[in-house]
């Protein structure tokens, strides 16, 4: 492999110390890293080399990394692994309900980022490489879902979700009435190689909830499955 193979990752990190640790062990595993200080600085990087990833402090000068987040997702379906503080809950809500792909608290061991990064560029890799065929559109209770088109609708009507959000829909309303295990979930979704938080399924599937249900805290379609999963329902 060149270095101009390897995938380039955009860490987003204002303390230089940690930006530069960051991007040093992922160069030392084989991948080209662009360091950004602030927000602006960050989508001017991003805008200019177009990432395969992008590594995301939240707390950033000049432009929130919220505010990063939300305008990365709205051009790019690149993954953005989120670095939050530790008792920071709501900013990893916020960063996943913006359309983040998963999130890492601080502090973090290195090997756990180097492997987070590379289960998602892989996963992005094994996506783009071997698209799944579709059917046109499948619908399960008051959604309906268009693969081809990236669309989907609820009571008619057109809603829009994250990437992540569409992805695990998709899979719901595919597979309508089927216990779902929480493992099956995140290895489609994210992947086999993912190791990390279950909570980045939880926060999603809340915000499913959110958007398909007439009452998200009594569902009738995505329903828990105590201590196995989840399952949706017409």
């Amino acid at each position: 492999m060149t270095p101009t193979d390897n995938p380039r990752v955009l860490v987003v990190e204002d303390e230089t110390a940690l930006a530069e640790s960051i991007s040093y062990n992922l160069v030392r595993e084989g991948f080209a890293v662009t360091i950004a200080g602030d927000g602006h600085q960050a989508l001017s990087r991003f805008r200019a080399e177009s990432p395969a990833i992008v590594v995301l402090d939240l707390m950033l000068p000049t432009l929130s990394g919220l505010d990063v987040c939300r305008a990365i997702r709205a051009e790019s379906r690149a993954p953005i692994v989120i670095l939050t503080a530790k008792d920071a809950e709501a900013d990893k809500v916020a960063g996943l309900e913006l359309g983040a792909d998963d999130y890492v608290t601080k502090p973090f061991s290195m090997r756990e980022l180097v492997s987070r990064v590379r289960a998602h560029l892989r996963r992005a890799e094994m996506t783009e490489a071997v698209p799944e065929p579709k059917a046109g559109r499948v619908a399960a209770g008051p959604v309906e879902v268009d693969p081809d088109r990236h669309e989907a609708f609820v009571h008619g009507r057109p809603v829009q979700f994250t990437p992540k959000e569409f992805e695990l829909l998709e899979v719901f309303v595919t597979k309508k009435g089927r216990l779902l295990t929480r493992q099956f979930l995140i290895d489609e979704i994210w992947g086999p190689d993912y190791f990390g938080d279950t909570k980045t399924l939880d926060v999603h599937v809340k915000r499913l909830r959110q958007k398909v249900e007439q009452d998200p805290h009594d569902p009738r379609h995505i329903l828990t499955v105590r201590g196995l999963g989840y399952k949706f329902v017409d």
